[in-house]
């Protein structure tokens, strides 16, 4: 095993659309874990959310996140972003921008769009997750 430098734990965040998994701490101290797709912007984590979800409430109350992204095949490798998840402010055209940019990521650029219109709508929270410590861990197996 090996520890990533930060360039490769950033290479490794964009090579390819895995889905992140967000841990959030409910209101009861409870964990909670969501998957999410995600993109970055210079070294920030962005991600959209409902207003009422369960890690949309939760980031109101407490923004402080941790996000793991891993590759599930030998020899493994994970990514795990410590940080504070923000709301931002957006107009429509900047939900629907990152909506969009995400679900290509993700789907392409055919459904990309499709998938981007239907999330990005009002009530829809565009979120930036700046992180505060990234770990990362490449050849697990090796």
């Amino acid at each position: 095993m090996r520890t990533m430098t930060p360039d490769e734990a950033r290479r490794f965040l964009l090579e390819a659309p895995r889905t992140g998994k967000l841990a959030v701490t409910c209101a009861d101290g409870r964990p909670h874990v969501s998957p999410i797709w995600y993109d970055l912007d210079g070294d920030t984590v962005v991600f959209t959310t409902w207003h009422t979800s369960v890690k949309a409430r939760s980031i109101e109350r407490d923004p402080r996140v941790c996000l793991c992204v891993d590759d599930e095949k030998p020899p493994y490798t994970y990514v795990i972003v410590e940080g504070r998840a923000a709301f931002v402010t957006v107009t429509p055209e900047e939900r629907l921008y990152w909506a969009t940019r995400i679900a290509t990521r993700y789907m392409g650029d055919e459904l990309g769009v499709s998938f981007g219109k239907r999330n990005g709508v009002e009530g829809e929270n565009v979120v930036r997750l700046t992180p505060t410590n990234i770990i990362g861990h490449t050849g697990i197996t090796d």
